[in-house]
């Protein structure tokens, strides 16, 4: 059968192989001053190689996509560098999972989950945004001035979907004790047998001294700090993705004021319909991410 004009012709398997090994390779590793390929860019790579004589972007795509192929894309990550990562994280998931040093939690034991959003800006554009339109987004202009910025602190009750918050102009120990202070001085919490405070590493709420600190003012709290760099681990950052896509994107306020009444009146109606975050993680899944950790650590040492 004769092929149609315009068709693409067959190519053996070995170019498809290479196509997709080059794709997966890191551009500069091949020579190529890029830092991810694009389809168009792999194509002419594909053929100053002399891979093949002809090739279109479209079938590139096509292989590429066969296989889920995607050099123009790419996810950051960080290796964990915390020697204590297995034990502080087994805590939280055991936390979450309502266990503490074997045994059930009780129904007078509550977790709270908390950490500080910091320097959340307030910007007002120099000319107004537009409303959304018939086959037109909303429209808002980059020019902007700044108004200042606010560190929101807020307290997620993992139970019971409760939110506590406010706005500092300053992030420290004293605004992180204020936060504290506002969830341990009301019921249930004040008279409870136990409320575990999960943070993680900053300085406000770091270690023996701050689990000291807050001890002190509060006998039956008992800080537990999430592992360096494992924020993934701190429910109540799953609330400030909310917060960022919902409140604070696209960034356009009047005021700092402005800003923090838009916080703490999207914290209501937040938790007006909040519900406790379906938690998955478990240690199960720990001590895979842990074994895996060993294999690389041992690549890596054996290199």
């Amino acid at each position: 059968m004769s092929r149609a004009a315009g068709d693409e012709p067959a190519f053996p398997p070995s170019v498809v192989v290479e196509v997709k090994r080059l794709a997966c390779e890191r551009p500069t590793d091949l020579g190529v001053p890029l830092a991810r390929f694009s389809i168009p860019e792999l194509r002419r790579v594909v053929l100053e190689r002399g891979v093949t004589a002809h090739i279109s972007q479209v079938t590139i795509w096509r292989w590429l996509t066969a296989d889920a192929i995607k050099p123009w894309r790419h996810r950051t990550w960080i290796f964990p560098r915390d020697p204590a990562f297995g034990e502080r994280a087994g805590l939280v998931l055991d936390l979450y999972a309502r266990t503490w040093a074997g045994a059930p939690l009780t129904a007078d034991d509550y977790v709270i989950s908390t950490d500080e959003k910091t320097s959340i800006q307030a910007r007002r554009r120099i000319h107004a945004t537009t409303p959304v339109g018939p086959h037109r987004p909303a429209r808002v202009e980059h020019e902007y001035e700044r108004l200042g910025a606010w560190a929101y602190l807020a307290a997620w009750d993992v139970g019971r979907a409760k939110l506590f918050g406010h706005c500092e102009r300053h992030n420290g120990i004293a605004s992180f004790d204020r936060l504290v202070r506002d969830v341990m001085s009301q019921e249930p919490y004040r008279s409870a047998a136990r409320v575990f405070w999960i943070a993680d590493r900053g300085s406000a709420h770091r270690g023996p001294k701050a689990a000291d600190r807050l001890r002190a003012q509060w006998p039956n709290l008992l800080l537990i700090n999430t592992p360096v760099h494992a924020s993934w681990l701190n429910q109540v950052e799953i609330y400030f993705s909310v917060i960022q896509r919902k409140v604070l994107t696209p960034n356009d306020f009047r005021s700092l004021a402005d800003l923090e009444d838009r916080l703490l009146r999207f914290q209501e109606r937040y938790e007006s319909i909040a519900k406790p975050f379906e938690w998955v993680y478990t240690r199960e899944h720990l001590a895979v991410l842990l074994a895996k950790l060993a294999a690389q650590d041992d690549v890596r040492r054996a290199a």
